[in-house]
C-alpha cells in the first residue's frame, strides 16, 4: 500500500486534518516523509495507530496515557505489567468519576424536590438559593478536570 497524504488519512479514519496535525504535534503519529512540495506522507501503519488511538479514547484513556500504551505496544517482548497498571489506574479513575456523578445526582435530586417549578419566581427558587448561599448538601467540587 502506498503512503497516505494527511487528507487521505483523515478521510480513511474519519478524523479531521487538524486532529491529525494535533496528534502529530503530540508525537502520536509522524509522517514517514514529505513530498518535494512539503506534503506529509504517512505510512499505512498510521491507520493502525489511529484506530488504536480512537479505541483507547473510547475507553477513556487520555492522550498521554495513549502515548504510553502505544510505546508499550511497540515493545512486544516487554512485560505486560505496565499495561495492566495503566488499565487498573483507568478503572480506578472511572470508579471515582462514577462516585462523583452519583454524589452530584443525589445533591441535584435533593434540590429538585424542593422546587415547585410551576409557581413562584426565580427570586424564590430554592435551587438558586442553594447555589447562591451554599445550602447544606451542595458543595462545590474541588476536583480538577481531567
Amino acid at each position: 500500500m502506498d503512503n497516505l497524504t494527511i487528507g487521505r488519512l483523515a478521510k480513511q479514519t474519519g478524523l479531521g486534518v487538524e486532529t491529525l496535525r494535533y496528534y502529530e504535534r503530540r508525537g502520536l503519529i509522524e509522517p514517514e516523509s514529505r513530498t518535494a512540495a512539503g506534503y506529509r506522507l504517512f505510512a499505512p501503519d498510521a491507520l493502525r495507530r489511529l484506530r488504536f488511538i480512537r479505541r483507547a479514547q473510547a475507553l477513556g484513556f487520555s492522550l498521554d496515557e495513549i502515548a504510553e500504551l502505544l510505546a508499550l505496544s511497540e515493545r512486544p517482548a516487554e512485560s505486560a505489567a505496565e499495561v495492566k497498571r495503566l488499565t487498573q489506574a483507568k478503572i480506578d479513575d472511572i470508579e471515582n468519576r462514577i462516585h462523583d456523578l452519583e454524589r452530584m445526582r443525589s445533591a441535584l435530586q435533593a434540590l429538585e424536590v424542593t422546587c415547585p417549578g410551576h409557581a413562584g419566581t426565580t427570586a424564590e427558587c430554592p435551587i438558586l438559593a442553594a447555589l447562591n448561599d451554599g445550602e447544606p448538601g451542595v458543595k462545590a467540587s474541588r476536583r480538577a478536570s481531567p
